[in-house]
Parts: C-alpha cells; structure tokens; sequence
C-alpha cells in the first residue's frame, strides 16, 4: 500500500491531524464516522516474465499486455504503476518495483523518467498492463547509469503495471455548487450533486479526490486543491484522516461529485482550523469529485 501523498497547503488542514450543477440524485444522512472494515485490502500486483522481442527495436513498440478501465493518462497526468525492467538484448533484469513493495508515482511530461517511458505511458488506464520496447535513443543512449548492468547503446523492455491514473486538474473546472448558510447539525448530510460509474471506496484501498471546502454558517470558501494534484488518503480505519472526511466519500463512486456537511464533532475534534480559517465548533461543508480508487 502506498502512503498517503498529501498536499501541503492550507486544504490540508482539513486532512491531517497535525497540520496547520448538477440536481441532487440522492441524498442522505450518517451517524456511523468509522470505517466498516468488511473488505479485503488491494492485492498488489504480481510481477510478470518479461518476454523480449526477437530483434532489437529502433523505434518504441508498445503493447497493451492488459487493457485498463477509466481515464486514459495524458501529458501533466500522474501515472502510479509497478514495473519491471529489463536488457532487451539477453532479458538481464536490471530494476523492478514489485520486489520493494511500492509503486513509482511518475508525471508525464516532467522528464523526470526516459523518453521511452514519457511516450509509451501516454494513454494508459488503471488496471491495464503494457510492455515497451525502448530504442537506445529514448532510453539511455550512450550514457546509462553508472555501475548498472545497462550498457551504452542498449534497448530496453519493461513490463508496466498501471496502479492509478490520477488526471491533472484546471482551476477553472472546480466545481460551481456552493452552499447556502446553515446552522450546526448533529449528524452528517450529503447530496450526490453527479453520481459516479466507477469504484467505490473499501477498506484497505487508497482514495483520490478534489475537494472545496466552505464555512457552513456562513457558506464562505475557504479553500481548493482544483489545480494541483488530488488529495490521495488510505480508506481505512486507522487512518490520519479525520472521520467526517471518510464519512463524506463513503458509498461514492468515481467520477461522482457529493456535497457533505459534516458536524464539527468529526473535523479538528471540534477545535476548528486556524490554517483553513475555520472557528472552533462550527460545521463544515465539502464539495467533493471522487477522482480514482485503487
């Protein structure tokens, strides 16, 4: 399993413990903040043979050994996936991710990885597994990493296990739903302003999502992560989560949009933010998009 990749800003007060239109298709309300624990954590991926090509490749092939479900990866899109790699000349394996036990977050377009990877991982979707043959030229050319078993000139194969498409976001696509002012409530509330097509949140499973959060007496914006990454959290109940933020996605499925007023009971233990600017016993209401489950 990951661990929660967090955003450092102001909004992430509303997630950790220590830190500073649509019509409505449904509705509901919850009294129950914890996590059931009903389902089996995500198996992670078992490492897969690589087979070599028969010839060395002069230009990239990719072939999708599994086709994936949801949203295909583009450039600025970040890309969670295991892999495994290898010497395409003699089938030398040379680095793997299954073995560690953790996946490489990788954005595409950031040059942080080979051309090979920034090219063959574009259109990729969660769950789907592909293999690339890399030319030397976009791989590492005449220069690879020191000490390694890769050599200059060499063509390399890697099998690629997609963990997570997590799209980049546009300010300008932050949802326009705001609230109207309300008073406190004892127990939690939400509408399904868009309802979701995809997963559902589990025990054991790892959550994206954007959130706008409000002050609910006076339904002031407090505060957004629409462009930047998505908030990324474990489902769990031992989480770092406040309650009335596991409370909120519960039952969602991706690509839904829920407005939640959560009682201030479930956030900062009723102590308010200063960071988020929220006062100390006083509710809070979110708009959340569930953006991916994996």
């Amino acid at each position: 399993m990951p661990s929660s990749r967090l955003v450092a800003v102001c909004l992430s007060s509303l997630l950790l413990l220590t830190a500073c239109g649509d019509s409505p298709s449904s509705s509901g309300s919850s009294t129950e903040p914890t996590v059931a624990g009903t389902t089996a954590p995500r198996a992670e991926p078992t490492k897969p043979s690589v087979v070599v090509p028969a010839s060395l490749p002069t230009e990239l092939v990719v072939t999708d050994l599994a086709l994936g479900s949801g949203t295909s990866a583009a450039v600025g899109d970040l890309v969670i996936v295991h892999y495994v790699g290898v010497r395409t000349a003699d089938g030398t394996e040379f680095d793997n991710s299954y073995d560690r036990g953790a996946p490489l977050e990788v954005t595409l377009g950031s040059g942080r990885v080979i051309a090979g990877w920034e090219q063959g991982l574009v259109g990729v979707q969660q769950g789907g597994r592909r293999q690339l043959d890399i030319p030397p030229d976009l791989a590492y050319g005449d220069a690879p990493p020191a000490g390694g078993p890769i050599l200059a000139g060499d063509a390399l194969t890697f099998v690629v296990d997609v963990v997570a498409v997590l799209p980049a976001s546009d300010p300008a696509d932050e949802p326009a739903d705001t609230p109207q002012p309300a008073g406190n409530i004892e127990v939690l509330e939400y509408d399904d302003l868009v309802v979701g097509t995809g997963a559902t949140p589990a025990e054991g499973l790892t959550v994206a999502v954007h959130i706008v959060s409000f002050r609910a007496d006076t339904a002031e914006r407090l505060a957004s992560d629409w462009g930047g990454p998505p908030v990324v959290f474990d489902f769990t109940a031992e989480t770092n989560v406040y309650p009335g933020i596991i409370a909120a996605v519960r039952g969602m499925q991706v690509g839904g949009r829920r407005q939640v007023h959560i009682p201030y009971a479930l956030m900062f233990d009723g102590l308010g933010s200063e960071g988020l600017g929220l006062p100390p016993a006083i509710d809070l209401v979110v708009v959340v998009d569930l953006i991916a489950v994996y």
